[in-house]
């Protein structure tokens, strides 16, 4: 009996993880696919019953070959770079590091106007690690209070930011789905922006809500997590992989390089729900200037005053008033 009911379980997880996988990536029209799903169930349904009834036996070595099969075209279903993505993700960020200096080629400084309407601009720049001189994470949030997406910002001085985010590569036709982040839906990519198109976009386009803090760090720790982007950016380029909606997401890449120049950095389950970034930043003492993340957040929110900027020259400047522990702008 104990047997029965376990290997009933494990018929129904698989049942459910293969249905899902059906209907997210299986390649044939909606309806095919739901047709599909709908015998995938049938049969998951008959093996289990082939536990209680022997006539039924059959279902259950169907449904085992049926697994099998799934299996192996999952296998099949492999990351690439050449898809035909929508424009903000249609070129891949990459540096070229030489001693002190680092290029960076493709960092995306788009002029948006609306969603849909915007300037496409891609430029190389040139960055000095000794000029480095802060870290910021920006926190965007477009709908429930536990999840955001999270960005790092690099400042080298004189206004001059550059962004780190850690996108979904979607295809043109695509729609955010966390579900089909679970099932290679999309693929994964690293993106350097200026602050003026990701961070305003998400603002002032998009309508988030957008919350910046200043990360104080040892200036050579920064230098290798600006390193670590750069590198995670020119492993994707080469080597392509698919974006996951628990282990390879916009925060869980960011801590897989904290670690890297961090070691023992705690584990928490506010890696995962980024929205609570804040408060595991105030426990790790790395944010100064408030008595508490609460009064951080209020003091770090810019989001009223990115859609009161008019100039993209001070909109770096102008975000960052009044946020805690940064000097007076």
């Amino acid at each position: 009996m104990a047997a029965s009911l376990l290997i009933g379980i494990a018929i129904a997880l698989a049942a459910a993880w293969g249905a899902l996988a059906l209907w997210v990536r299986a390649p044939v029209p909606r309806g095919a696919r739901a047709a599909l799903t709908l015998v995938w169930l049938a049969s998951a349904f008959a093996a289990i019953a082939a536990l209680a009834w022997p006539a039924w036996q059959p279902a259950w070595y169907a449904f085992a070959a049926a697994v099998i099969a799934l299996l192996a075209w999952w296998h099949t279903l492999r990351p690439s770079n050449d898809r035909d993505w929508i424009p903000e993700v249609a070129r891949q960020t990459y540096g070229e590091i030489n001693g002190n200096q680092v290029t960076l080629h493709n960092v995306r400084n788009f002029d948006w106007h609306s969603r849909t309407d915007f300037t496409p601009r891609w430029e190389t720049r040139h960055y000095a690690l000794d000029a480095l001189q802060s870290v910021d994470v920006a926190l965007s949030y477009w709908s429930r209070p536990a999840i955001a997406h999270a960005l790092v910002s690099f400042g080298f001085g004189d206004d001059r930011y550059i962004v780190f985010s850690v996108e979904i590569r979607r295809k043109q036709g695509d729609r955010f789905s966390e579900v089909g982040g679970f099932f290679k839906q999309y693929e994964l990519s690293v993106i350097a922006s200026t602050e003026e198109d990701s961070l305003r976009v998400r603002t002032n386009v998009r309508g988030e809500d957008g919350y910046l803090y200043r990360v104080h760090m040892p200036l050579d720790a920064a230098r290798s997590l600006f390193l670590a982007y750069v590198d995670s950016a020119n492993r994707l380029r080469d080597t392509p992989r698919f974006y996951h909606t628990l282990t390879a997401n916009c925060t869980t890449i960011v801590f897989q390089m904290a670690r890297r120049i961090v070691p023992g950095l705690p584990l928490d389950f506010r890696q995962l729900v980024s929205g609570y970034l804040p408060e595991y930043f105030y426990d790790l003492h790395v944010l100064q200037g408030a008595g508490s993340a609460t009064q951080y957040r209020r003091l770090g929110r810019y989001t009223d005053r990115a859609r009161a900027n008019a100039t993209p020259a001070t909109f770096s400047r102008d975000i960052r008033q009044g946020v805690p522990g940064i000097d007076a702008l």
